[in-house]
């Protein structure tokens, strides 16, 4: 049978090929943190992480990715190296807690989207990949973010706190 891994846990694979990543998630797995925006691979509200790397799950086939690890925004506290805190609760990442701080989303529809690819941001400045648009080696700058996070849409023009939030976890990183 075949297998996609979701937030570290196994699923099989819907029978049905047409099935986008997004609708296997939402239907099937009934995980709704991925929003379906424009459903056309343009506005970033479905972003995910498919082996660390973003992707647009409306534009995906589930099939495609068998045998991939798929992250979704439900997965990424889990994902960190923290557990659980003394009274239970999981530990948020500090991409999350950084949204948090700064006020990086008003109504919340694109938040999912623009941490799934905060986060793979951060994996690619880890990673010292350069922009493809942006000369400087210092990669924290908000001109480099902002391009990064280009593929990520949010009407309400939360993007001055989405950066300011990115750039807060980039300083917490050791260099």
């Amino acid at each position: 049978m075949s297998t996609l891994f979701v937030n570290e846990e196994a699923y099989p694979l819907p029978e049905d090929p047409r099935t986008t990543l997004l609708d296997f998630l939402h239907q099937h797995l009934s995980m709704f943190g991925a929003k379906k925006g424009c459903d056309h691979g343009q506005c970033g509200a479905c972003t995910v992480l498919v082996d660390g790397e973003r992707v647009n799950a409306c534009l995906v086939f589930a099939f495609q990715l068998e045998g991939k690890s798929v992250t979704t925004i439900e997965g990424i506290a889990k994902k960190t190296s923290a557990t659980k805190s003394s009274d239970g609760e999981v530990q948020l990442h500090p991409l999350q807690k950084a949204f948090v701080e700064r006020d990086a989303f008003q109504c919340g529809y694109c938040t999912s989207g623009q941490i799934c690819s905060g986060v793979a941001l951060l994996g690619e400045l880890a990673a010292k990949n350069p922009s493809a648009v942006t000369c400087s080696s210092d990669y924290s700058q908000k001109e480099d973010i902002s391009e990064r996070m280009s593929g990520n849409l949010c009407r309400c023009g939360a993007y001055p706190n989405i950066v300011d939030a990115i750039q807060d976890v980039i300083a917490l990183e050791p260099q």
